[in-house]
C-alpha cells in the first residue's frame, strides 16, 4: 500500500514538472495584430523553432487597458500592438521590460522607444482613400481640415474604434493641441462623417458608393487591388507635412514580469529577421523596419515618405487614455 503511494506520488511529481516545462517553453502573446495577418507568420515561427505560442487576439486598445488592469499579474510574455500609441500607454505604467541592444540595434531609433522598452515591427501610414469613379484628382482636399467642409458632409469614413485611428488622434494632439483636435473632431461629427467599426469596411464602402473619401491604413486597400486591379478605390496623401500623413509603427514589447524571457526574445528577433521583414512588405503591403528587404513597388519609398510627414516623435504618443476621453467627449466613441 505504502509503495502504491509513492509511486502515485512520484508520478503527480513527474506530470507536474512536465506540465511546468510545457508551461515554461509556452509563449503567451496578446496580439493586437489581426489573426489573418499574424498567425502564418507565428505559424513558421512555431514549425522552425519548435516552440509553442499561445496567442489572445483583440483589439489592441483593449489588450492595452486589460495590461494595464492586470498589471504585473499579467500572463503575458509579449504585447504585439498595432500602433506606437498603445505601446507608449504600458510603457508609461512601466510593464515593459527594457530590451537588449542585440534587438533594438537592428530597428533605427526612429522606429523605436527612447529608453529601449518597445521596438517596431513594421511601418504604416495613413492615407486618404477615395472612389477612383466618382472623385477626380482635382476635386481632393488638400488637407485634412478641409474634410469639414459643407460639399464632404455625409460623404467621409472614419473608425474611431479603431486603434490606429485611436493613435492618429493622439499624434494630433501633439502636433496641434487638444483644443485644436476637439474642435475638428466635433466639425467632422457635425458634418456626418460615417463611422465604421474598423479600416476595411472604409475602403467597402468606398467602392459600394456609400461614401466618397475615407481615413484607413494605406495597406488595406492594396488587398483588394491584389485580388482586383480595378477595384475603384485609390488613395493619396494630403499637402506635405499635413497633420494628417502619419506614419506609425506596430510593434512588440517584453513584459517585465515575462515567465519566459528568453524564448520570448527569440520571437521578437524573428520578427525582425529578413523573412519576416519581407512577409510585411510582399505580403501585408507595410513598410519594414530593418535594410536589405526587398521593396514593394506598390509602396512610395521610405525615405520619399518620411518628407512629406510632419516631424513627430512616436515616444509622446503615450496618452492613449487621454484620447479615448477626448473621444467620448466628442460624442463619437
Amino acid at each position: 500500500m505504502v509503495k502504491k503511494r509513492i509511486k502515485i506520488v512520484i508520478y503527480i511529481l513527474v506530470l507536474f514538472l512536465i506540465l511546468g516545462k510545457i508551461q515554461a517553453e509556452t509563449i503567451t502573446l496578446y496580439s493586437g495584430r489581426s489573426k489573418s495577418l499574424v498567425e502564418p507568420l507565428i505559424e513558421q515561427f512555431e514549425k522552425e523553432t519548435g516552440m509553442d505560442v499561445k496567442v489572445s487576439y483583440a483589439n489592441t486598445t483593449q489588450l492595452a487597458s486589460k495590461l494595464l488592469t492586470e498589471g504585473e499579474k499579467s500572463p503575458a510574455d509579449i504585447f504585439w500592438a498595432q500602433d506606437a500609441g498603445a505601446l507608449g500607454a504600458v510603457s508609461k505604467k512601466g510593464l515593459f521590460a527594457e530590451l537588449p541592444d542585440s534587438i533594438l540595434s537592428k530597428v533605427p531609433e526612429t522606429f523605436r522607444h527612447g529608453d529601449g522598452l518597445w521596438i517596431g515591427t513594421s511601418g504604416r501610414a495613413r492615407v486618404l482613400a477615395y472612389s477612383s469613379e466618382r472623385i477626380s484628382n482635382n476635386e481632393l482636399p488638400d488637407s485634412i481640415f478641409d474634410l469639414t467642409q459643407t460639399k464632404w458632409k455625409g460623404k467621409v469614413g472614419w473608425a474611431p474604434l479603431n486603434a490606429s485611428f485611436q493613435a492618429f488622434v493622439t499624434a494630433m494632439r501633439g502636433q496641434i493641441g487638444d483644443e485644436r483636435t476637439e474642435k475638428w473632431l466635433s466639425d467632422m461629427k457635425t458634418n456626418g462623417t460615417i463611422a465604421y467599426p474598423k479600416n476595411t469596411p472604409i475602403i467597402e464602402a468606398l467602392a459600394a458608393g456609400e461614401i466618397d473619401l475615407g481615413l484607413p491604413n494605406h495597406y488595406y486597400l492594396f488587398r483588394f487591388k491584389k485580388s482586383n486591379s480595378k477595384y475603384p478605390v485609390a488613395q493619396t496623401f494630403f499637402k506635405v507635412k499635413d497633420p494628417g500623413n502619419l506614419v506609425n509603427v506596430a510593434g512588440i514589447g517584453l513584459l517585465n514580469n515575462s515567465n519566459n524571457p528568453e524564448n520570448a526574445l527569440k520571437l521578437i528577433e524573428y520578427l525582425l529577421s529578413a523573412k519576416a521583414q519581407q512577409y510585411f512588405v510582399s505580403e501585408v503591403f507595410e513598410y519594414p523596419v530593418i535594410e536589405g528587404v526587398i521593396p514593394n513597388s506598390n509602396l512610395l519609398p521610405l525615405d520619399e515618405l518620411l518628407e512629406i510627414v510632419p516631424k513627430f516623435d512616436l515616444n509622446e504618443m503615450d496618452d492613449l487614455e487621454g484620447t479615448v476621453k477626448l473621444l467620448r467627449r466628442v460624442g463619437i466613441m
